[in-house]
């Protein structure tokens, strides 16, 4: 029984299915059956079933998972024990989404690499409907979520600030002039937004709906750095989280409109996987994102 054939079973059973392994671990396909094979022969029993193109872990599969699970762990504790915290070393993988990528993290990643130099960060920006499943994968560490408060049986789920989320306007916008708006008042505009599919934009819709305005025009954006571009330019109102429109705010480009958004309850969270052993790498970087994040202030 080789150590590899235990990787490859633990990541097997996390994303049951072959084709996606192979990917996560770097191999083709064929090899990682012929591995699961050879270690089903070699303990004279099935791991998984196999239901058509589904895969299943048997019962002695999900026993087996648990040993293998504690084995990986330790080995992966021993490793570090024998480096000191001074000189760590090793892969961080860590994803976010991509406003997360650009607003928050930056300065987790230079302070964390100022104090382990000689940890190599992999960093991988994922929509954030896949982001919870990239560690059920195993293909990241720790992962980032801007997004309502989450519940998961499987997850460790540490909400670090609460993000306010405003409309913003050229200065030159007629909605900047008033000290108080209506419903009525945004009939005719144009929202500029992240696309369908995305949480926050999910709220934004259901809060409107809820005061019953459901013929809104949109122009729909993958990134904030474009819907914030497009409002400048007059083009419409964007949705946007604070964090994203500071600079632009403080140099007059953008205006808050005085409308609270309702219901809208949104943190930037950080999330691992609650089976994984936390290393002393994931450790540091967990406590180095508490620093940066947990102390950010907000309004």
């Amino acid at each position: 029984m080789e150590l590899r054939q235990l990787k490859t079973f633990r990541t097997v059973a996390t994303t049951l299915n072959f084709t996606r392994a192979a990917e996560v671990l770097n191999y083709v396909p064929s090899n990682v059956t012929m591995q699961i094979k050879a270690l089903e022969d070699e303990l004279g029993v099935r791991l998984f079933d196999r239901l058509g193109k589904q895969l299943a872990l048997t019962n002695a599969g999900i026993r087996f998972l648990t040993h293998v699970q504690d084995i990986l762990n330790q080995l992966d504790e021993a490793r570090s024990m024998v480096l000191d915290d001074e000189n760590l070393s090793g892969t961080l993988t860590i994803s976010a989404n991509e406003v997360l990528c650009a607003y928050r993290l930056p300065v987790v990643f230079h302070l964390f690499r100022s104090r382990h130099p000689g940890v190599r960060l992999i960093f991988r920006s994922v929509p954030n409907q896949q982001l919870k499943q990239t560690l059920f994968d195993g293909t990241a560490d720790v992962v980032f979520m801007l997004d309502e408060s989450i519940r998961s049986g499987g997850l460790t789920v540490e909400p670090l600030v609460e993000e306010t989320f405003r409309l913003y306007a050229a200065p030159d916008h007629p909605l900047t002039k008033r000290s108080v708006l209506q419903l009525e008042d945004f009939h005719s505009e144009v929202f500029l937004t992240n696309e369908k599919g995305c949480t926050y934009r999910t709220m934004f819709d259901r809060g409107f709906e809820k005061e019953g305005m459901d013929s809104i025009t949109y122009l729909e954006f993958q990134n904030a750095e474009a819907i914030k571009q497009c409002a400048i330019t007059g083009i419409g109102i964007a949705f946007l989280p604070e964090m994203t429109v500071s600079a632009e705010v403080a140099r007059g480009e953008l205006v808050a409109l005085p409308w609270e958004i309702p219901d809208l309850h949104v943190h930037t969270q950080m999330l691992w996987h609650k089976d994984k052993w936390i290393s002393p790498i994931i450790l540091f970087f967990i406590e180095a994102a508490r620093e940066v994040i947990g102390v950010t202030e907000h309004h």
